[in-house]
């Protein structure tokens, strides 16, 4: 095996981007990663304090910079999200700042977001709620793309809602439409009381993953536990969600909730076994698996009965 240069040549002081990135690449290619190139490229932009693409500009590695990437490269290779090396995660348009104590972003759930900024639009100056929000992802998104939509953002966990209110004051200050912070549990029964028959959106990216599923290196022991599993089936939290948001919306008003990608029936199911929902449907990823569901409350404000039919959709 080929080694490469531990050092920069005789008279500089600086090492090329490129031989650091390269002996990177190869540690975390030698760690597992996926994407060693990709993640090596990161950490060495974030070290230079440059945009990615210009890091074949950019000056050299100091001795201090190359100590300081060799020991973020370590810290990856034993499988610490790259979004905690470098403080940030993005998500469609956004920086947001994540870390210890709050899920990190991924970009399966830019499909939601997406979903929900393309209904809101629908509707002029919508009310959009987005349930378990974490950082902020999906809430921070549907504000910057839908400036004229009010939107709720509710999370629980004292550790997630400091990242969620510096989120929210970060892309308030650079302009954004301000989203208001809600500190509350979404499977309270009186969740947002004064909202009842109000929403036009609601939006949620709940924990769904089965206890018993054994979930990656990257996800064990940094995601908080109550942000990434929902009981026995997964199920605990989007059961009560699947309630109460038929409760908040108005008639006409739309659910989006993501889920597991074992729950591509079960979900729907609950949807449609609720009585309350219309045009349930399910929606799939970019590598074709479940991922999550949408549903419209009915306009007539009625129950139908449990054996409301559903179907896949193709996004």
């Amino acid at each position: 095996m080929s080694s490469l240069p531990q050092h920069p040549s005789k008279g500089t002081e600086r090492e090329l981007p490129s031989l650091a990135v390269a002996r990177a690449a190869q540690a975390l290619a030698a760690a597992g990663l996926e994407a060693p190139r990709a993640e090596a490229e990161q950490l060495a932009a974030y070290v230079l304090d440059v945009p990615r693409g210009r890091l074949a500009l950019a000056d050299g590695f100091t001795p201090d910079q190359r100590d300081r990437l060799a020991a973020l490269v370590a810290r990856r290779a034993a499988r610490e999200p790259l979004q905690h090396l470098t403080g940030v995660a993005g998500f469609r348009h956004l920086e947001l700042a994540v870390g210890p104590g709050v899920f990190v972003p991924r970009p399966e759930t830019e499909l939601l977001a997406g979903w929900g900024v393309e209904q809101g639009r629908r509707r002029g100056s919508p009310l959009v709620v987005d349930l378990c929000s974490g950082s902020g992802a999906i809430a921070l998104a549907v504000a910057q793309e839908l400036p004229g939509a009010r939107v709720v953002a509710v999370e629980r966990s004292p550790a997630a809602l400091v990242w969620l209110h510096r989120n929210a004051a970060d892309r308030a200050a650079a302009g954004d439409t301000p989203v208001e912070v809600v500190a509350a549990d979404v499977t309270d029964p009186r969740l947002l009381a004064g909202l009842v028959g109000r929403v036009d959106v609601l939006l949620c990216n709940p924990p769904y993953v089965p206890r018993s599923v054994v979930v990656s290196p990257d996800v064990a022991g940094h995601d908080p536990d109550e942000a990434v599993f929902g009981g026995a089936d997964g199920l605990d939290v989007i059961r009560p969600v699947v309630a109460r948001a038929a409760e908040l919306l108005r008639p006409g008003g739309v659910l989006g909730v993501e889920h597991d990608d074992t729950h591509g029936a079960a979900v729907p199911a609950l949807l449609a076994a609720d009585g309350r929902y219309e045009r349930v449907e399910e929606h799939r990823d970019l590598v074709g698996r479940p991922r999550f569901a949408t549903a419209s409350r009915r306009v007539d404000g009625q129950h139908a009965g449990p054996d409301a039919a559903w179907q896949t959709g193709s996004s």
